[in-house]
């Protein structure tokens, strides 16, 4: 049996507590992309990695649906990867790490396999198919899709989520079950619903997700809440041990 089979799935989702940014971004930031003094943010991942007691992998994420392999152990200076909006890998002791602040973070697992995912779904990339072809790549690396476990990470809810009526029709045509009615009445977006529905599918058994709202949990980023802020991460490993 190989070491990634013999390994534990590890999941972490971050806070704004803890860190060294300030300002609109206290304190936690993890996005090197945002504006925030560049030496904060790199105290923050480098305190992130050391907490977590391996080395992170981040995107430069574009809300797109282009997936990167992660085949090597990444130097504790590598630049994120460019133009990229998910990762997988089937190497123990390494993390993937997808930044959000609304957007839903999707950490994805085959224990048996060996092999982990992570995916940045907004509405843009969740409509263009970032999740299936986050799947693809992990069965691609001998993930098999009726054994994948997903996590769908904290994000603005639906009964937040307030978009145009032409809007949320649109995006309830390519991702069902995603269109909602917010608090207030007005046409919403649930996320995570309509990325429930996709997973499953696509055959994914097993969702579990994270209830909070990033907009109504002041531990948590917001962009809606504040137009100019940080991003939270959500990592996943393959414990060695």
């Amino acid at each position: 049996m190989s070491p990634a089979r013999q390994g534990r799935v590890r999941r972490v989702v971050s806070t704004r507590a803890g860190g060294r940014s300030s300002g609109a971004f206290s304190t936690f930031n993890l996005s090197a992309g945002v504006g925030d003094d560049p030496a904060a943010v790199t105290a923050n991942r480098a305190r992130l990695s050391a907490e977590l007691g391996v080395p992170v992998v981040f995107l430069e994420q574009v809300h797109g649906t282009r997936v990167a392999t992660v085949d090597a152990v990444p130097a504790p200076d590598a630049p994120d990867i460019p133009d990229t909006d998910a990762a997988v890998t089937a190497l123990p002791g390494v993390g993937l790490a997808v930044l959000a602040a609304d957007c839903v973070p999707v950490l994805l697992a085959d224990p048996g396999a060996g092999v982990v995912g992570a995916a940045h779904a907004g509405r843009v990339g969740s409509a263009a198919g970032v999740l299936p072809a986050t799947v693809a790549a992990m069965e691609a690396l001998g993930a098999r899709v009726g054994s994948v476990e997903v996590l769908l990470g904290p994000a603005i809810c639906g009964g937040c989520y307030e978009v145009p009526e032409a809007m949320r029709a649109e995006m309830d045509a390519r991702l069902p079950g995603s269109a909602v009615r917010t608090r207030r009445g007005t046409p919403g977006l649930d996320l995570r619903a309509g990325l429930y529905h996709q997973l499953t599918a696509l055959g994914v058994g097993r969702i579990g997700g994270d209830p909070r709202c990033t907009l109504e949990t002041r531990d948590l980023y917001s962009h809606r809440r504040a137009a100019r802020t940080g991003r939270q991460a959500a990592i996943t490993w393959l414990d060695p041990s």
